[in-house]
């Protein structure tokens, strides 16, 4: 792996998952100590995190983007229309009946009965869905659209924490919408999935802090602290 394609990788990260909370600076130098790499590659991840819209120029210098309530509700926006979209076609695709769908609303169904189920394991299945969604649509451009806009829902959803409960809720949400896609209903699975937005972006915003930036629900870390890491 090239040496930028590592440093991408790695504050990639840092960003989404809140090691680089919003606001914090993104010194070449620093970074490039920290990785172990030079400013070069560095500062290639840097524009690439520029283009990802993960980092930007405030007051003269790079820093990690805010997350403003505004910005969540313009990606879930976004978010609705290419993933009820998604559902629709994936339901109405010959291509179902190979992805397995009922067994993984099967699955969802399971990590619901559990009361308190595993995030991780739950993310482990929400992006199984994701992917079986994604091939069963079979078109590219929709799914390359979206790559991009999971990435920064998965930094969104730190803003928050796992509740049990709204761990539960979805896990019978995403089971809905994979066995609406098992039956081949497609208005089904578009109301499926209409229903899961609002309740995940309701469960977002109530628990998020306000604030031009979204304090992460484990508190803000910022590079120096990441460094001492």
């Amino acid at each position: 792996m090239k040496a930028s394609d590592r440093a991408y990788e790695a504050l990639r990260g840092d960003i989404v998952e809140w090691r680089l909370s919003p606001g914090a600076p993104l010194p070449e130098v620093e970074l490039g100590e920290r990785l172990g790499l030079s400013r070069t590659p560095v500062r290639e991840a840097i524009a690439r995190l520029v283009a990802d819209g993960l980092a930007t120029q405030s007051a003269g210098r790079l820093v990690v983007s805010p997350v403003s309530p505004d910005a969540v509700d313009r990606l879930f926006d976004a978010r609705q229309v290419l993933e009820v979209a998604t559902a629709r076609l994936a339901a109405a695709s010959p291509r179902r009946a190979a992805a397995g769908f009922s067994a993984l609303a099967e699955a969802f169904d399971e990590a619901a009965a559990e009361g308190s189920p595993s995030a991780a394991r739950f993310y482990e299945l929400a992006g199984e869905l994701d992917d079986r969604l994604d091939e069963a649509a079979a078109n590219p451009y929709l799914a390359q659209a979206l790559r991009g806009l999971r990435l920064h829902l998965a930094r969104v959803r730190r803003v928050s924490r796992d509740h049990p409960e709204r761990l539960v809720a979805s896990a019978g949400e995403h089971a809905s919408i994979a066995r609406a896609v098992a039956l081949g209903d497609a208005e089904l699975a578009a109301a499926a999935t209409v229903m899961h937005l609002h309740h995940s972006l309701a469960h977002i915003k109530s628990h998020a802090p306000g604030g031009a930036g979204f304090a992460p629900a484990t508190g803000q870390h910022t590079f120096a602290a990441t460094a001492a890491r």
